[in-house]
């Protein structure tokens, strides 16, 4: 897919992206272009892509790019057609690189072509409240409703059948048919990436977008960021609270219910039907199965595997939690397993492992 939100200015001889990093005593075709950089997984041949950490080094053995930003211990891993660009850091290069590509993409202005919707083709269209503004180049489905005081910025696609609240920024964002976004929300500003260079920090280009899939809901003062190389997706007919972040480059499977004031760091991967507790946080670059539920307040700092349930900090399987906790209650684990049956049998073990957790 051809990004319709910021503009490619290559292909640049890859003796222009060296001197970009400051390699320039490597013996290769200093002629060969480069089309574009791209993840490990996208790219394909005359792509340049980054490879930094062992987490990828399955994907990194498939890679179609002819050249790979990366280190002196992964460079093997690499297929013999992808030729290895060694480098001191490799996300501040690929930032580098990424800048050369793509320069519209450092900074988050304000779209200068919004306008009042009643100066757009949409004026007669739309049913829409007060102060709402439209940018260049915008797709608007058939019975969309957009609430007062909404942005919806310049290439962004919205399906048939959608409800967009008030006071909701849409930018570098695209929506399929059915979707409803709450009031307050921010989808498709850049995500929160910045290294250390020269004690200053560093902020890293965002060319991803936001996907969201038919039938979903967003709800209140929910903020989504767009991927920094990849795309931000939410699947289809999944239900986020009100009040939950959503990193660059998560991806959110099918069928998931998400509970308020959720936190999702970036490049996370949510299976298909998961389903989160409130106040949740779930650490960067893991993989969350299919059918997993995770308890509110919980802290995920490690794959889930699929069909899990846990809870706690950090998570683990809900029994091994309660197993954990109700031992510091006794010195000893009784050898017999205790159950309460009859008329409130749930009702009276869902009272009696609150006792337990609520001992301080």
């Amino acid at each position: 897919m051809i990004n319709p939100f910021f503009k490619n200015n290559g292909p640049f001889k890859i003796s222009d992206i060296l001197q970009q990093i400051n390699l320039n005593d490597l013996k290769i075709d200093n002629d060969q272009e480069i089309n574009d950089i791209k993840d490990l997984f996208t790219s394909k041949k005359n792509d340049i892509t980054f490879f930094h950490s062992k987490k990828y080094k399955d994907i990194a053995k498939n890679t179609k790019a002819s050249f790979c930003l990366t280190t002196e211990i992964l460079k093997d891993e690499l297929p013999k057609s992808c030729t290895p660009l060694i480098v001191e850091n490799v996300l501040v290069s690929t930032s580098k690189v990424t800048s050369k590509f793509y320069p519209s993409s450092i900074n988050d202005n304000f779209d200068y072509t919004a306008r009042n919707i009643t100066e757009t083709k949409f004026k007669d269209k739309i049913k829409c409240g007060n102060n709402v503004l439209i940018g260049d180049n915008v797709t608007l489905g058939s019975n969309c409703l957009i609430g007062h005081n909404t942005i919806i910025e310049q290439n962004v696609s919205i399906g048939d059948n959608c409800s967009i609240g008030s006071n909701v920024i849409i930018r570098n964002t695209l929506i399929d048919n059915n979707v409803t976004v709450l009031d307050n929300c921010v989808i498709g500003k850049h995500g929160f990436g910045f290294f250390p260079v020269s004690k200053k920090n560093l902020r890293y280009p965002h060319i991803g977008i936001v996907i969201i899939g038919e039938n979903s809901e967003i709800g209140c003062g929910c903020t989504i960021d767009r991927g920094s190389m990849s795309n931000t997706v939410i699947g289809k007919n999944s239900f986020l609270d009100n009040q939950i972040h959503i990193a660059h480059n998560v991806k959110i499977g099918d069928n998931s219910i998400i509970a308020g004031q959720v936190g999702i760091a970036g490049s996370s991967i949510i299976g298909n039907n998961v389903r989160i507790g409130g106040q949740a946080g779930i650490s960067g670059h893991l993989t969350i199965g299919n059918n997993v539920e995770i308890a509110g307040g919980s802290g995920v700092i490690k794959d889930i595997k699929d069909n899990s349930k846990v809870m706690g900090y950090p998570a683990k399987n809900i029994r091994n939690f309660l197993s954990e906790v109700t031992s510091k209650f006794y010195s000893l684990k009784p050898n017999n397993i205790i159950a309460v049956t009859g008329t409130n049998g749930k009702t009276s073990v869902a009272d009696f492992f609150y006792q337990i957790l609520a001992i301080r």
